[in-house]
């Protein structure tokens, strides 16, 4: 990872997506320079307010993840985002520049903060507030009214189970560091899957039971008996029967695992066109942002070639220092001439 600089931290911020290794390695390079958390949250909350309405969520789970994973290196990023906070709610609750799928977002992660302790129920009470105000204003007329969001008791074990986090190790400028991956910077619905998690999906239905030709062949070749009525005059004696009876039980079998097979693989189709269709919109709202930065650095190019034309011709028209030029000038004083104490 490269040194902290303002310039280097508004390009980590303006590359930065939804998915979940943007986020964790943006904020793990951020803990690992901690010393500038003043700068770092000034320029987060300025970046935040120019960024695309898409990107504001992203902004907040990235502070999220900055939060919660440096608590156990110092209370600096706590502290300073303490004091920003409610510039950021109060800006991301205004009707105007926030979705209902934005304030869901918003909502979850005050709910986390508040279940961990991570601030107190003030504060988020306050900033809780923001969203709500929005909401009414939505109501008023400012936009659509967004979608209530249903409120189900939980059992207790399930809640532990969310709470529940993974932690991996990752290098961080030639250091180790461990990073907790907090629940918002898991993608929720409707944000792109990660592509590995993409690639496993599409390998597994390699194995699905379309694709099984040894069961399909198994099937076809059941005898005729088992699935005909007809052919149940032809039985001669009780044996017959039994064996039938035997067989049809292996075929039902056969068929009723190969069909719950099918319908599983059906819903993980479904699973697969949905992450496949927010996997392809991702890429193409970063393609375009890709695109608007070439465009940008081609102009600063065309800038950069303007300077140099000019300063060529510049150069030429600057008096050659020839030997003649050059004869008819004092020389400069040695070293010893300069530094000689008198």
């Amino acid at each position: 990872m490269t040194g902290f600089t303002e310039n280097a931290l508004v390009k980590k911020l303006t590359e930065l997506n939804p998915s979940q290794q943007s986020i964790q390695t943006l904020s793990l390079w951020l803990i690992h320079h901690r010393k500038h958390h003043s700068v770092i949250v000034k320029v987060w909350m300025r970046e935040l307010v120019k960024a695309k309405e898409q990107q504001k969520l992203t902004f907040m789970y990235l502070a999220n993840d900055v939060i919660q994973n440096s608590k156990k290196k110092g209370p600096e990023f706590g502290d300073e985002y303490r004091s920003t906070l409610t510039r950021a709610f109060e800006h991301l609750g205004s009707a105007a520049s926030t979705d209902d799928k934005t304030k869901q977002g918003l909502l979850k992660i005050l709910k986390v903060w508040e279940d961990r302790g991570v601030y107190e129920h003030k504060l988020i009470k306050e900033w809780r507030n923001f969203i709500a105000l929005s909401s009414k204003a939505v109501e008023n007329g400012a936009g659509p009214a967004p979608k209530k969001a249903k409120t189900e008791s939980k059992p207790m074990e399930v809640k532990e189970k969310e709470r529940r986090h993974s932690e991996t190790v990752v290098e961080v400028d030639g250091k180790t560091e461990s990073h907790i991956i907090l629940s918002p910077a898991h993608n929720p619905p409707g944000d792109p899957p990660e592509p590995e998690e993409l690639v496993k999906a599409l390998l597994d239905l390699e194995r699905s039971a379309s694709s099984d030709a040894a069961v399909r062949e198994k099937i076809a070749n059941l005898p005729p008996e088992v699935s005909r009525v007809d052919l149940l005059s032809k039985l001669r004696d009780k044996d017959e029967a039994q064996q039938l009876i035997q067989r049809v039980g292996e075929a039902l079998s056969l068929l009723n695992d190969y069909n719950a097979r099918l319908a599983a693989e059906m819903e993980d189709r479904k699973k697969l066109k949905s992450m496949l269709h927010d996997f392809l919109h991702a890429q193409k709202e970063l393609l375009l942002q890709a695109e608007e930065r070439h465009v940008e650095y081609i102009e600063k190019l065309a800038k950069v070639q303007q300077v140099k034309e000019e300063l060529k011709s510049h150069l030429q028209n600057l008096p050659e220092m020839n030997a003649e030029t050059t004869g008819s000038l004092a020389p400069l004083p040695s070293a010893g001439d300069l530094f000689r104490m008198n």
